[in-house]
């Protein structure tokens, strides 16, 4: 599988004391305040367990081309803020701790430290065994306004647990659960470039179809990350992809560019024009983005830019597009009606992208 295999439990015994203690006296603690404790350490346990080291992040560690340095410091953030609310979910579980410390991230990357916690959450609930509805709970409270990246993140998840796509999605909304394709395939890109993006190796448990398209869209956004937003290095890999996962690649290209950012007017306009045929691809990504923005209350103005140059509207109307697109989809057929809705939105895009 690519990517990096989860840590395995640290070894320990339990150990007889090798003095005796007296017994203590009655306890002055509440059963809440001794449930706040035991949650505490057991919080404290799981990150021991399943935490991921500050340095995986890191350009250095991931091995990817250099890039603007202001591009690459925002990149690199991103990443930190992911593992920081990766850390926390795994810490508080979906508790109001944990919206708390999600909620004290400044607005334009709070989506990615929300990302994190949906990650953690739904390892939790495939490896442990005594609760499986943290991830549930947790998106249908406060995760609700940053749902797409909470999907991702349960993509995340996904690439290390080693469970099926069908099986792990089979309660979730079965339009929004091919975001955690998306998800999949972002982390395989970003943690094992060499493999899916050089190699172009796609997963085994990634069966052919749809499946493999979705995950294609998340390998796009993997792209301009370990591009480090440089235009020519994302074109260039494209290129060298079969010309069928071109369309999902630019998609997520456009998804990543207008949320995550990175690029200048002048660098927006060099990615649409290098998109060609693709551009409505590009522009429908950024709609995306746009929407999960929106939606979550924490607009920016890279955001408002790219969509002015791929979408040719500013991110509320791209936003308002996306969600007029999503509105009375056709039940899932011959392809399922998330692609439904991506291509309502192509079509919307298509006269923005035949222009020079």
């Amino acid at each position: 599988m690519p990517g990096f295999a989860l840590p395995r439990p640290l070894g320990f015994a339990l150990r007889r004391p090798a003095f005796q203690v007296d017994s203590p006296g009655p306890s002055s603690k509440s059963v809440a305040d001794m449930q706040r404790e035991g949650s505490l350490h057991l919080g404290k346990l799981q990150r021991i367990l399943f935490g991921i080291s500050p340095d995986a992040t890191r350009f250095e560690r991931r091995g990817f081309r250099g890039g603007d340095p202001v591009a690459r410091q925002r990149f690199e953030t991103i990443g930190a803020t992911f593992v920081a609310g990766y850390h926390a979910g795994l810490e508080t579980g979906p508790s109001e701790q944990l919206v708390a410390r999600l909620e004290a991230v400044e607005p334009e990357r709070r989506g990615f430290a929300y990302e994190g916690a949906g990650m953690a959450l739904l390892l939790l609930d495939t490896l442990l065994p005594w609760r499986r509805d943290r991830w549930q709970t947790f998106l249908a409270g406060a995760g609700s306004r940053h749902a797409y990246m909470v999907h991702i993140g349960a993509g995340w998840a996904m690439a290390r647990a080693g469970r099926s796509f069908e099986r792990a999605t089979r309660r979730m909304d079965q339009r929004l659960r091919w975001l955690v394709l998306d998800g999949w395939g972002f982390h395989d890109g970003y943690f094992s470039a060499r493999r899916c993006i050089e190699q172009h190796v796609v997963p085994a448990r990634i069966v052919a179809g749809y499946q493999r398209r979705a995950w294609d869209q998340g390998l796009g956004r993997a792209l301009w990350f370990v591009e480090c937003a440089g235009v020519a290095g994302v074109t260039a890999s494209i290129e060298r992809f079969d010309a069928a996962r071109h369309a999902d690649l630019w998609s997520g290209v456009g998804l990543a560019a207008a949320y995550a950012g990175g690029a200048d007017d002048a660098a927006l306009e060099n990615l649409r024009r290098a998109a060609g045929e693709h551009r409505s691809a590009l522009a429908q990504g950024a709609a995306f983005a746009a929407q999960a923005r929106e939606r979550a209350g924490n607009a920016t103005p890279h955001t408002e830019r790219a969509c002015l140059t791929l979408c040719g509207l500013g991110a509320k109307a791209a936003a308002q597009c996306t969600d007029e697109a999503f509105r009375d989809l056709p039940p899932d057929g011959s392809e399922p009606a998330y692609e439904a809705w991506r291509g309502r939105l192509r079509m919307r895009f298509a006269p923005v992208a035949v222009q020079s």
